[in-house]
């Protein structure tokens, strides 16, 4: 039962906001919900990283200069499928080799870096031993005698003025400052954790206080459904029925408007075929009267070309030019042949005795009267659904009386409190921990500051101390202090800059690697493209998050999908497909 509360208290995860909510007036004959009545929370879920965010672009800058590789997702892939060994012959496998030289290729930008401040960091302390123990044995600095040049001011002051422009651009402004300040901003940050996850507890309790109300609200909202539902079913026919005509009427008007200028079709098809009839009738007819005609003539000629007459020399060439055409006196074309279309005007007539064009008006009528059938063949219905409505909504009521509510938000307010007190215990020790990763960091610029303080204090004690009109034995003590402070800034240079380059080699290999590798696949979701791969975590499971949460790896839940559905706000019982573990559906009892 604890299980069953914990997981609708999840539901209202996703209707919780951390403003108050304004009045709100839903449009007339819409269903609405209104808002879940919260509170305000004081957690801010937006950072702005203020001026220390122009470091964070520089660095960015670099880091892509470094590495500018895309997220090698099918690398990480077959690094994590593949089953390396622990004897030698397994890492040389070819499979094997290929995927070091990948993994070497991808990484070859923090090679080249740490290889570089690796051999700073041996050869600085080594060079510094060769110097120290040449000076000791008076072999290197300056000579007791001095030789006037030519070019020796000009040769000084430029010395003098790379040595201060190197050390102020350098030291001070690029790196103690920068140091200085990635050093206070990550204090600042643990410190303000301290705030943030008081108001992440303070929050948690008034999302506990807040719940029952939220949950009373949620449970008095059917009744919102139910009236809307019970409105709209006894409204069913102009509600579902003018659906149904505007979704069939694209469809079923076009046809029925073939329909009837195909009947008018037919019956201009049954005039021109009785025309074609009658023509053809009266053709045959005609034929007819024309052969005997022709007959009539041809045999009247011939008797008169048989006469007397024609036997005369100067009519027989005519009678005989007469006698010789008296056979184009006849009818080559037989229209008798042509054929028949009763056949087709008696199918015509079949067709016109349905009378489509009735049909069609009765089919436009049938379709406008679309609401009333709704009506009439849901009318069964309606009081099965209405009782089970009812029934619902008393589920509903019994579910969440027999919940104990109370006895589980006082459990979880004692946890709660107890866990607030916990990390209220332990919290100061880890600003103790801060507070000396600080004080280290600082130490670190300090002395950086310090070889800068040599160097600038040498320059100004060689400046004001310097004259060329002295030897080197005769100088003053201004002069001889300029250069031991010089001295003293090399020297503090040897014994110091190999600390700090092992801290920048290994904080930005290590801190590249997470931004490269967690911190941009994260945000662009790459990274849960990697957790997402089937049988990856787990041999066994397609699905690992879900297989965690349910013991079922074929249920698609992926952990892209449920980071996407948390940012859009949505309900954690529909994020997490809670609906496996505790089915509404079946408390409620929706069916028929």
């Amino acid at each position: 039962m604890a299980v069953e509360l914990c997981l609708l208290l999840l539901l209202l995860c996703g209707s919780t906001i951390s403003e108050v909510q304004p009045i709100y007036k839903p449009p007339p004959g819409t269903l609405d919900f209104g808002f879940v009545p919260s509170k305000t929370y004081d957690t801010g879920a937006y950072h702005e990283p203020g001026a220390i965010g122009i470091l964070f672009r520089i660095v960015h800058a670099f880091l892509y200069l470094v590495q500018p590789n895309s997220f090698p997702q099918d690398l990480i892939r077959k690094l994590a499928q593949q089953q390396f060994g622990n004897t030698q012959g397994d890492y040389q496998k070819p499979e094997n080799v290929v995927l070091t030289l990948q993994a070497i290729y991808y990484e070859i930008g923090f090679i080249v870096s740490a290889a570089l401040g690796l051999i700073f960091i041996l050869l600085l302390p080594l060079v510094g031993l060769c110097f120290c123990m040449c000076r000791c044995c008076d072999n290197c600095g300056g000579e007791m005698h001095q030789r006037q040049k030519k070019n020796a001011d000009c040769q000084r002051s430029c010395f003098a003025t790379f040595l201060f422009v190197a050390s102020l651009i350098i030291r001070q402004v690029v790196g103690v400052l920068c140091a200085y300040a990635a050093n206070q901003h990550l204090t600042n940050q643990v410190r303000g954790a301290k705030k943030l996850v008081n108001s992440n507890f303070k929050d948690l309790k008034v999302f506990l206080n807040n719940t029952p109300a939220q949950i009373d609200y949620l449970v008095s909202q059917y009744n919102t459904t139910k009236d809307k539902a019970l409105s709209d079913l006894n409204n069913v026919g102009p509600v579902l029925g003018s659906r149904v005509q505007e979704q069939l009427g694209k469809e079923v008007h076009p046809a029925l408007d073939a329909t009837l200028t195909m009947a008018g079709a037919i019956r201009e098809t049954k005039e021109a075929l009785e025309n074609v009839s009658v023509s053809v009738e009266v053709l045959q007819e005609g034929t007819e009267r024309l052969h005997a005609n022709l007959t009539d003539v041809k045999m009247h000629l011939s008797n008169t070309l048989n006469d007397s007459a024609c036997n005369a020399a100067q009519a027989a060439s005519t009678c005989n030019i007469i006698r010789n055409s008296l056979s184009q006196l006849s009818i080559n074309a037989n229209f008798s042949g042509l054929p028949g279309v009763s056949s087709q005007l008696a199918k015509v007539n079949e067709v016109l005795k349905i009378d489509l064009s009735s049909l069609v008006q009765k089919g436009y009528a049938a379709f406008n009267d679309t609401p009333d059938l709704v009506v009439n063949q849901t009318r069964n219905i309606l009081s099965d659904i209405k009782s089970v409505l009812e029934s619902i909504g008393s589920n509903i009521t019994t579910f969440t009386k027999t919940l104990p509510v109370q006895k589980i938000l006082a459990d979880l307010m004692v946890y709660l409190t107890q866990s607030e007190a916990y990390v209220q215990d332990y919290f100061p020790v880890v600003e103790q921990y801060d507070f000396y990763r600080w004080l280290g960091c600082l130490i670190l610029c300090c002395m950086v500051v310090l070889i800068l303080v040599f160097y600038y204090l040498g320059l100004l004690c060689g400046t004001c101390g310097f004259d060329k009109h002295a030897s080197p034995t005769t100088r003053g003590c201004i002069s001889n202090t300029g250069g031991n402070f010089l001295m003293a800034g090399v020297g503090f240079s040897f014994i110091f800059s190999w600390v700090l380059m092992t801290v920048v080699v290994l904080t930005f290999v290590t801190g590249g690697n997470v931004e490269k590798l967690v911190c941009e696949p994260f945000e662009d979701k790459n990274l849960f493209k990697i957790l997402d791969t089937p049988y990856l975590l787990n041999q066994h499971w397609k699905n690992y998050l879900a297989g965690i949460l349910f013991k079922n790896p074929n249920i698609n839940l992926t952990f892209e999908k449920v980071y996407s559905d948390c940012k859009e706000n949505k309900g954690i019982y529909t994020s997490l497909h809670l609906e496996h573990l505790f089915n509404i559906n079946e408390i409620l009892n929706t069916s028929m």
